[in-house]
């Protein structure tokens, strides 16, 4: 079995895109449970890479690779699992905000999200302040996360955590901040929970939000 999980994690960390479905496929016939597949072979691999990521090893390409070769592997899997065991770690919703049409740095936090065992409702670009806080109400996600690369963009940022307490929902979802021009700085003043500066950073933050 871990020569079998192992090949999974390689398949991933080295982006052989071309490869890992019929891989996972393979490796769920032998009887491997499907949670095992997405937890110690999918999920295991981005950490990995996450970790390298870091440590300057490889870079945004190689990232996105091995996290688009994730992803395959999980739309694999997925129907596979039973029950609610392939959402157990928690629910994020994504957009770039209203005015932004920029997504690329969005759907890497995504990918990278889902590599780490999030299920991710991704709302896209140029998402209004109504839409937002009406998903919000509407599925109750633990963690929010809103991106914009322009700086006329990032006061939308502000408008939402507003609405979203007017509203009473604030206490029940944190709120993280991303994209070229924000901070930490920015992300205090506006009463976000946090900022990442990258993809591997969102993912640390959501996982220290929600408690694993």
């Amino acid at each position: 079995m871990k020569e079998s999980i192992q090949k999974i994690k390689e398949g991933v960390i080295e982006g052989r895109h071309k490869e890992i479905e019929s891989l996972v496929r393979e490796i769920c016939k032998t009887g491997i449970s499907p949670e095992t597949v997405i937890q110690e072979g999918l999920i295991a691999a981005m950490d990995t890479v996450g970790r390298r990521f870091s440590a300057g090893e490889i870079f945004v390409p190689e990232m996105m690779v091995s996290a688009m070769t994730m992803k395959l592997g999980l739309n694999i899997v997925k129907p596979l699992v039973t029950g609610q065991a392939g959402e157990s770690r928690g629910v994020v919703l994504m957009g770039t905000v209203k005015g932004d049409l920029h997504d690329i740095g969005k759907n890497i936090v995504v990918m990278m999200l889902e590599g780490a065992g999030f299920r991710v409702i991704d709302m896209g670009v140029d998402i209004d302040v109504e839409k937002v806080v009406a998903k919000v109400a509407e599925i109750r996600p633990q963690v929010l996360g809103l991106s914009a690369l322009l700086t006329t963009t990032m006061p939308e940022m502000k408008l939402v955590i507003e609405e979203i307490r007017a509203r009473g929902l604030r206490e029940r979802v944190k709120v993280m901040v991303g994209g070229a021009p924000v901070d930490a700085a920015f992300a205090e003043k506006i009463g976000a929970d946090g900022y990442g500066k990258d993809a591997v950073q969102a993912v640390a933050m959501a996982r220290s939000f929600i408690g694993f």
